[in-house]
């Protein structure tokens, strides 16, 4: 699987389009037919997560502007944005029904992927806090089918299914979480993947050491509906009510699922 895509101009909607159209001289891939006449072979369309240079026309989309990522929100959804207590947006969540999507974006080396490597230690950090994950292949490529640790009201800890996908871009990395009914019925996961799928990273070119989060900010539209006091009153009611919600259940032994307070808009 390439780590990087073509340019979305490089390729047409069905074909490999590399032949010399003088010559008619066989490029790599293409193989020649009884006649001697180049054949096409058939190429995918390029598919997201996309980077904000080969990313297709927005159409129809409705896709919610965080600044370092565009997140569609399929009809039905509500989006919810992960506050730090420095008020640094850090992920965001998409949420249909009692499924939900949790994207995280970080930086990640030019010339090479990191989603091997967090796979493995998303597996070694599971296995030691009681739960599980094992490699599967998805429509993202190899993903991670696992069972994590979670309290669960009454039940004390239970193992919850989730599946951790990942896409490597150019310096960029997203990590998708599917917890609830979409981590195992590919029916309710559609359009949470879907929603994945049609995210545009816009990574910037500042200089960032590999595995940091890509900063995030709130949705112009939750900043235009809330006066400086507004905001600042529920961050911190926020931030009371996930210290106190902490307080009650151990914490999780994997960083990268911890979540923080959360502002939420439906679309």
């Amino acid at each position: 699987m390439p780590l990087f895509r073509r340019r979305r101009d490089e390729i047409d909607d069905e074909y490999d389009e590399d032949v010399d159209g003088e010559s008619g001289e066989l490029t790599e891939g293409d193989e020649a037919g009884e006649d001697g006449a180049p054949v096409r072979t058939p190429t995918p369309p390029p598919r997201g997560p996309w980077d904000s240079s080969d990313a297709p026309d927005a159409g129809e989309v409705n896709r919610l502007d965080l600044g370092t990522l565009q997140v569609p929100v399929p009809e039905g959804c509500e989006i919810r944005v992960e506050v730090q207590e420095d008020h640094t947006v850090i992920a965001a969540t998409l949420v249909q029904g009692n499924s939900a999507l949790q994207i995280h974006a970080f930086a990640a080396p030019k010339t090479e992927g990191i989603w091997p490597d967090v796979r493995d230690e998303i597996v070694e950090s599971l296995r030691a806090s009681g739960g599980s994950a094992e490699p599967a292949e998805g429509p993202f490529g190899t993903e991670l089918r696992a069972r994590i640790p979670a309290e669960v009201p009454g039940q004390g800890v239970q193992l919850q299914p989730a599946r951790f996908v990942g896409v490597d871009g150019p310096r960029w990395f997203l990590r998708g979480l599917f917890t609830g009914p979409a981590a195992t019925d590919p029916m309710q996961a559609g359009a949470l993947e879907s929603a994945f799928r049609g995210v545009v990273v816009f990574r910037g070119g500042d200089a960032m050491a590999p595995r940091d989060l890509l900063p995030l900010r709130l949705p112009k539209e939750a900043l235009s509906a809330m006066t400086d006091q507004q905001m600042a009153a529920q961050l911190a009611a926020q931030l009371q009510a996930d210290d106190e919600a902490a307080a009650e259940r151990s914490k999780p032994t994997l960083d990268m699922l911890e979540r923080g307070p959360e502002i939420t808009e439906t679309r």
